[in-house]
């Protein structure tokens, strides 16, 4: 006869446990073995030190209700403190923020003075910012045209976003929390440059376009995006 399959297993790690929950049977025979394994010598108070845990669910979508009930069973030991829980799958709406954050805004207009365009995810702008406008992005910021007024790309902190144009002569740019004034010597702008902060600087520089893809390797992800969708 045949060991009943174990529901719950619990691995030994360097930082302490991982709980592995099996993903197949229902969740309340699930914590029906959980509890009876919490509930052995060897998983008691010792001490008073907490342990750290990572909870394992497999391919199994837990709502925070059931999320509560974990950690209530887990943390009543008084043994353990829960670090993360690490799922397979993701919400719907998880699904459509990350899509968001992820995607390319294509936007075809004229960026007047005193007008603000901001978008979540990468902009694409065919056409120019005008003196006084401004673009705002929470990725890159794209623009097939005249930048003459403001960018500000990684607008939520993202300090590896990039400001690209075809004719740069910004009166500010910004990347995440940090920002560069416009030159102070006499310029026309210059032809196909791009904006980074160098962490190592702690400035944002303008540089050629060529150099992008050699301090911003993943912007490849984004050319083979914007060619096949």
């Amino acid at each position: 006869m045949q060991n009943k399959k174990q529901l719950v297993t619990i691995k030994g790690t360097k930082e302490g446990f991982v709980f592995e929950l099996d993903d197949k049977h229902l969740l309340t025979d699930v914590i029906e073995e959980l509890e009876q394994k919490l509930s052995e010598d060897d998983f008691a108070e010792k001490n008073g030190q907490h342990v750290s845990v990572v909870v394992k669910l497999g391919f199994r979508y837990i709502d925070e209700e059931e999320k509560e009930t974990l950690k209530r069973l887990i943390e009543g030991t008084n043994r353990f403190r829960i670090e993360r829980f690490d799922s397979e799958v993701m919400a719907k709406k998880d699904v459509k923020m990350l899509l968001e954050r992820t995607s390319i805004k294509l936007e075809n207009k004229i960026v007047r003075s005193g007008q603000v365009l901001d978008v979540i995810g990468d902009l694409l702008l065919i056409g120019d910012v005008n003196p006084g406008g401004e673009v705002r992005a929470t990725g890159n910021v794209f623009i097939l045209g005249r930048l003459n007024g403001v960018a500000h790309a990684g607008k939520n902190g993202d300090e590896d976003a990039v400001i690209v144009a075809s004719y740069m002569n910004p009166s500010q740019l910004r990347i995440g929390k940090y920002f560069s004034r416009a030159p102070d010597y006499e310029s026309e702008g210059v032809y196909m440059e791009c904006g980074y902060y160098d962490k190592e600087k702690e400035q944002i520089l303008i540089d050629r376009l060529q150099v992008l893809p050699y301090v911003r390797n993943e912007l490849r992800n984004i050319e083979r995006r914007i060619l096949y969708g």
